[in-house]
């Protein structure tokens, strides 16, 4: 893939996929370090399907043969001098954890991590999504229970709070570049 979100995003499929409910996306900008954690409480996988997921031949999709997007994932940040890691329980969930060393050669770019976290809630309204960003010491959480909450019974996917979740999205990730 040719930027990090899009493997955010089919990471993210992957947890809707095994009924997840609860969907947490956390990117961490340190010094020279960038980490992506997609943590869900899906149906999770044994021991023995963590071992085999990296590997690209091995899918649980009966729609074709191959799964690209866990072993992508893992030999980008591997490819940076980072680091890959899948924790997952039986009925309990997943966790996927990438680390990329950023001053690599090879390191490809973020992407527009707002428009894929804005484009996961949206389509996906019944679900519930906590957006954690955090850039050097500054940081903010976007939690769609919350506001589901709030706005009781008006959907994410409406259109002005979808026009709220991506001016949210923007302003704050301003606010962590300093602006």
């Amino acid at each position: 893939m040719r930027e990090l979100s899009l493997n955010v995003m089919d990471i993210v499929q992957n947890s809707i996929s095994a009924g997840a409910t609860v969907i947490k996306i956390s990117v961490l900008e340190e010094e020279q370090k960038l980490t992506i954690v997609v943590t869900d409480n899906g149906k999770g996988m044994s021991k023995e399907q963590v071992c085999k997921v990296i590997d690209p031949f091995f899918t649980t999709r009966t729609t074709r043969k191959v799964g690209m997007g866990i072993p992508l994932f893992k030999m980008e940040a591997e490819m940076t001098g980072g680091s890959f890691e899948i924790e997952s329980d039986l009925n309990k969930g997943t966790k996927v954890t990438a680390t990329f060393i950023t001053t690599h050669l090879d390191m490809l770019p973020l992407g527009d991590i707002n428009a894929t976290v804005w484009l996961l809630i949206t389509c996906n309204p019944d679900l519930d999504f906590i957006f954690y960003r955090k850039i050097g010491p500054l940081d903010f959480t976007l939690n769609t229970k919350e506001l589901k909450d709030i706005l009781g019974e008006i959907p994410l996917n409406a259109p002005d709070v979808s026009q709220w979740l991506k001016d949210y999205l923007t302003e704050q990730t301003a606010l962590l570049h300093g602006g």
